[in-house]
């Protein structure tokens, strides 16, 4: 039989000798290797049957974490209780065909302060059994370097997969049909979230929070999320697609949600988020929302199709400011607020801002309260309003004029078929101006010039 070099390598690195060496023993040396890792059933490991692999997996993953090589666990059923990862761990499965059954413990996979680390290829099947509060199907806590790829987590009671000060990427996962998060991220240390498919969440999608705000950096890109629902009730910290909570320098981008009971995309508290180029469709509450105390929001190139308010820049009163918010498609904004939701909050709305904002160059379209609303009651300052589409709105822009508001600017603007004004002064919800486009003189505060009404 030929030899070639790879086969010379593996078998050098299950000896421990190279070719013209001596050979040293290591941890491999005992172990069974083959070109790409080391096969489960050589150590025991057995698919199929009723039989709990708890140990043996376990034992199976001690070892060749150890070894600093790679677990392969072919086709078939694993049924097994909470397995802990170490340092080194990888276990590669065949991508929809190595399924591990959950039986009892905390969660399946866990680990603690363990680096290098790689899932790949397996599918986890939590069985809806019961779990800890806070916990996920898939648990890692103070790792680094940690990957999850290609991997399908389902039918847990609680999230599916939680990542705690974690830095590494979970890459190319389906995660289904869990009872609260799909992909939980606390306090990351440089994560990548990105590629994935979430189908059924029942309190949110991806999660990435912190304990205190401060510096995180997550990035959340190309993923697919599709039916959230907020089963665990609130006014919006749940039912949400991505949810960003106290993280600064997020970027969430390229995104195709569809089918969440509040929004697509939550940043609360999240300084410099950038929400950029995700289709948003069929929400049911704000769809893209910065709010509460943060400092910088870019909120740009979205599509919006079907939500109460569009894009809400929001909270001034709690330091809610700094934002642009440009080039975004909205339209179809319905009229009234759906059952669960606060009805005292608006609809109907595209675009609402209030602080030290910019919102040029977006299309509003059918948003039968209001296209564009710049400021509520006196949190107004420094907004400028120019180069914007609105069509078929009730108000073409709305602005505040209540007494303590602000300065904006609006001019260069389109507004076709406003039918209750093109740009109109508010007090709250109450208009109390006629249609300032034919005469702002009274408020100094407003420069309004240069837009085209029909």
């Amino acid at each position: 039989m030929a030899i070639d070099r790879r086969r010379v390598l593996a078998i050098s690195a299950a000896t421990g000798a190279l070719p013209g060496a001596i050979a040293i023993p290591s941890p491999a040396a005992a172990v069974p290797l083959s070109s790409s890792g080391i096969d489960a059933t050589t150590l025991g490991v057995r698919a199929g049957g009723n039989e709990d692999q708890t140990s043996a997996l376990q034992r199976a993953i001690d070892r060749t974490a150890g070894a600093r090589v790679p677990l392969l666990l072919g086709p078939g059923v694993y049924r097994t209780g909470e397995l802990k990862l170490p340092t080194g761990a990888q276990i590669l499965g065949i991508r929809g065909a190595t399924r591990l059954v959950f039986t009892s413990g905390a969660s399946l996979i866990s680990a603690r302060g363990a680096d290098h680390l790689t899932l790949s290829g397996l599918v986890f099947d939590g069985g809806g059994r019961p779990l800890p509060e806070g916990r996920g199907l898939v648990h890692i806590a103070w790792g680094g370097n940690v990957r999850i790829v290609d991997c399908e987590v389902a039918e847990s009671s609680r999230h599916g997969i939680v990542l705690e000060a974690v830095a590494g990427s979970v890459t190319g996962t389906t995660v289904r049909a869990v009872a609260d998060t799909a992909i939980l991220s606390l306090d990351a240390r440089g994560l990548t979230i990105s590629g994935n498919t979430v189908q059924g969440a029942g309190n949110n999608g991806i999660q990435v929070w912190r304990t205190k705000t401060g510096e995180d950096g997550t990035l959340v890109v190309d993923n697919r999320i599709e039916d959230v629902t907020a089963r665990s009730g609130g006014s919006g910290q749940n039912g949400n697609a991505i949810n960003v909570f106290r993280a600064a320098n997020v970027i969430v981008r390229g995104n195709a949600i569809s089918r969440a009971a509040f929004s697509a995309v939550r940043g609360n508290a999240a300084s410099n988020i950038q929400i950029v180029g995700n289709s948003c469709s069929a929400l049911g509450e704000v769809a893209i929302y910065s709010e509460f105390g943060f400092e910088g929001a870019v909120i740009a190139n979205n599509t919006v199709d079907g939500a109460c308010i569009g894009i809400s820049v929001t909270n001034f009163n709690e330091g809610g400011r700094l934002a642009v918010v440009q080039g975004n498609l909205v339209r179809n904004l319905k009229p009234q607020r759906p059952a669960g939701t606060d009805p005292n909050d608006g609809s109907g709305i595209g675009i609402s801002v209030e602080a030290d904002a910019s919102v040029s160059g977006n299309v509003v379209e059918h948003a039968p309260t209001a296209g564009i609303m710049v400021g509520w009651g006196q949190y107004m300052r420094d907004v400028s309003v120019t180069g914007n589409v609105v069509r078929s709105a009730g108000l073409g822009i709305a602005v505040s004029v209540t007494p303590g508001a602000g300065t904006a600017v609006i001019t260069g603007n389109l507004i076709a078929n406003a039918t209750r004004g093109a740009i109109v002064g508010m007090d709250l919800t109450k208009a109390v101006t006629g249609d300032l486009v034919k005469d702002s003189s009274r408020y100094a505060q407003l420069s309004i010039s240069g837009n085209r009404v029909r």
